[in-house]
């Protein structure tokens, strides 16, 4: 991608300078344009009107029980209120309703054409705007939409209050059933499983499982203790004869005494399982410790009936000692009492088992039970909600106020809006000037003649030997200074005569040296042409030549177009006899060739021949040609262009070189490429190139005279002495 550096804006410069009539007629076409739009255009008035917008009070309303989300939306749920309230405002329907009530003749569609709605930043305000050609009716139609919305926000909201009314009621019922539900299966629950309270429950069985855990390790303690015991007593009796020993026995065996034995282990298991569930100090443990000791009270005194009943009736046993009695009735209590203990630690264990089946249960029957409380919960938080928002709706359902609020209503705008005449002209001259660039840059675009000093170098490719200034600016005071004549226009040209100290006659001047110094070898003679007709290489020649004469050269100047001459009309001369009767035999040379300045003389064309082609290749005319090279220092052939006529080519083989002169604006590239091609494949010797009319106020051109046209570097730094002296 080219960069910016390399673009030339000097060139888009000059191109607009090139087409400044067209620009300019572009400019002010849009100027006009603008201006008459501006003055022809109705003014258009603005009336604007502003609305709140409120937030929507409760009519939808969202339904929040912890874990358990309900959404119960209602028909007004909008997720860009303000959004929404704008297009219901530009809805058909109150469009039409306006423009029934304003009776106005204008179609719902341009009606919303010219109404406007907007919403004010960091606010819930809407703006609506409405523009019409008459203040009074922009007035009226916003004012007109606005109590139009109004009415129907209120009936709206009313109507989205009952809607959400009815949908209540037909939810109370439903969820009513779903609480009652959902208590009675909490309370089955709690039936089923005797749950009171599992928190408290769970803290009392570790507890108790701890207490039974040590009162089983506490009573077989005891019962070994027991156990050792007995075997004691029964190693002690070993020496009692059988009748004691079944006597010891049968006392164990006594209905009294075994009911008493029943007795106390039965208050002792009460008293366990008593002591899992009261504290000590509890009446019922009390009562149970008071029950034991009598128990044991009364067991004793059995056991001792018994025993002595048998020493009565065994009187062979009454040698046996009271040691030995009491040895026998200690028997028959630790028998008691192992049997007593032995009961305990089963019904303690079998009490255990139990505790701690219940405790494996208990963290399912908390989880179930927290799920039928949750369940109960969240029913119970919906009904409240729907009983509330029952209410609330009833409330709401008889205000007359809407969600949307008059802030400022309409008023007669004193000023249209439309059209602003500063900013149309301000855009129509913007407009103007860039429409008339864009013009001239596609004119020149597509314009393919050449324009610079650059794009004739490069397309030529020769030595360029001189750059004349445009004389236009000086044509003006010569052809008043000429008079009227017919051929003052022509005799203008000849700027190296009429103004002297102009930068034309120094760029001649400069060609002239340039030519001096353009090979070991001045040229005598040379053919001077061009691509196509109006480039002024007529004009050249005529100054040219009076350059060299001014330097005391003696120099012949000969006009070989013959076909259209124009060197008679520049020097004023009578062209009835001139080269082509001298080629024909016609006229002698001394009669035709004229002294119009000193040191200048000029042979005209003459009368104009039906084939001057046949003339100019002939013998005669290279003799000719010879003989003026011997008489005059220099000599120059002006001839026809090479777009018209192959004269150019013929006659340079005559003399030392070409000159080719080109005119930025005039010839066109084709032209020019095919002047050059037809000028190599001849085999032509092109000296340089003149470059005519150039535009001296232009750095980029004028730099040339300094610096760029030179063939050698000799002659160049003697042409920048010249142009500095």
């Amino acid at each position: 991608m080219q960069s910016v550096e390399h673009i030339d804006f000097q060139q888009y410069l000059l191109a607009i300078k090139r087409r400044w009539r067209l620009a300019t007629a572009t400019f002010g076409f849009v100027v006009a344009i603008t201006g008459a739009y501006t003055l022809l255009q109705k003014p258009i008035y603005q009336a604007t009107g502003k609305v709140l917008i409120r937030q929507p009070s409760n009519v939808s309303l969202p339904l929040n029980t912890g874990a358990d989300n309900r959404d119960l939306s209602s028909v007004g749920s909008q997720s860009d209120p303000l959004g929404t309230e704008i297009e219901l405002i530009r809805s058909t329907g109150i469009a039409q309703k306006a423009i029934a009530k304003l009776n106005h003749a204008i179609a719902p569609q341009e009606f919303l054409d010219r109404l406007s709605v907007a919403k004010l930043p960091q606010a819930d305000i809407l703006e609506i705007s409405y523009q019409s050609t008459y203040p009074e009716e922009a007035a009226a139609s916003v004012n007109q939409v606005i109590n139009i919305y109004l009415d129907s926000d209120v009936s709206s909201y009313r109507s989205e209050a009952a809607a959400t009314r009815q949908f209540i009621l037909r939810q109370l019922p439903q969820n009513e059933a779903i609480v009652r539900q959902a208590a009675m299966n909490l309370r089955q629950f709690e039936e089923n499983h005797n749950i009171v309270n599992l928190d408290e429950e769970a803290k009392s069985a570790v507890k108790a499982i701890g207490n039974l855990e040590e009162q089983i390790n506490t009573s077989q303690a005891k019962l070994a203790d027991v156990i050792a015991q007995l075997g004691v007593l029964r190693k002690n009796l070993s020496g009692m004869n059988s009748q004691a020993a079944v006597a010891a026995g049968a006392s164990s065996q006594s209905p009294g005494v075994q009911r008493a034995l029943e007795e106390f282990q039965k208050i002792e298991n009460e008293l366990t399982v008593a002591r899992t569930v009261y504290r000590e100090l509890h009446p019922k443990i009390a009562d149970l410790e008071n029950k034991k000791i009598f128990l044991q009270t009364l067991l004793k005194q059995r056991v001792g009936e018994v025993s002595g009943q048998n020493q009565i009736e065994k009187k062979g046993n009454l040698q046996l000692g009271e040691l030995k009695q009491k040895i026998i009735a200690d028997l028959i209590q630790l028998e008691t009492g192992r049997s007593g203990l032995a009961s305990q630690v089963s019904t303690l264990s079998r009490v255990l088992a139990n505790y701690r089946q219940r405790v494996n249960v208990l963290p399912q029957l908390k989880q179930r039970e927290q799920e039928l409380e949750r369940e109960l919960q969240a029913a119970q938080s919906t009904y409240e909600i729907l009983l509330r928002r029952l209410e609330e709706i009833r409330v709401e359902e008889n205000r007359n106020i809407g969600n949307a609020r008059l802030i400022e209503q309409a008023v007669v705008p004193a000023k249209p809006i439309a059209p602003n005449i500063l900013r149309n002209l301000v855009l129509g001259n913007i407009l103007g000037i860039l429409l008339a660039i864009a013009v001239a840059l596609l004119l020149d675009l597509f314009d393919t003649s050449i324009k610079t000093v650059k794009e004739a170098r490069e397309l030529f490719g020769y030595t360029l030997l001189g750059l004349i200034p445009d004389f236009k600016k000086f044509e003006k005071t010569t052809t008043r200074n000429k008079g009227n004549r017919e051929s003052g226009q022509y005799a203008a040209r000849i700027v190296v005569r009429d103004t002297p100290c102009c930068p034309i006659n120094e760029a001649y001047q400069m060609l002239k040296a340039n030519l001096s110094y353009l090979c070991s070898e001045e040229p005598k003679a040379i053919v001077v042409t061009s691509s196509v007709p109006q480039e002024g290489k007529s004009t050249v020649s005529a100054n040219l030549a009076l350059a060299m004469a001014q330097s005391e050269r003696r120099v012949l100047l000969v006009d070989a177009d013959m076909r259209q001459p124009v060197q008679h009309k520049i020097w004023e001369l009578l062209n009835n006899v001139g080269l082509s009767d001298v080629l024909v035999g016609q006229a002698e040379l001394t009669t035709t060739i004229k002294a119009v300045m000193p040191n200048l003389h000029v042979l005209t064309a003459g009368v104009i021949p039906p084939n001057p082609m046949n003339l100019l290749e002939s013998k005669r005319m290279a003799s000719l040609i010879e003989n003026f090279a011997n008489q005059y220092d220099f000599v120059i052939v002006d001839t026809p262009s090479l777009s018209i006529a192959a004269d150019a080519p013929i006659l340079s083989k005559m003399v030392d070189g070409i000159l080719l002169v080109s005119r930025p604006g005039v010839v066109d590239s084709a032209s020019a490429t095919t002047a050059k091609e037809f000028l190599q494949q001849t085999g032509q010797n092109v000296l340089g190139l003149v470059i005519n009319a150039t535009n001296i106020e232009n750095k980029h051109f004028s730099s040339y005279y300094a610096n760029e046209y030179s063939p050698v570097e000799n002659a160049k730094n003697r042409v920048i002495e010249v142009a500095s002296s």
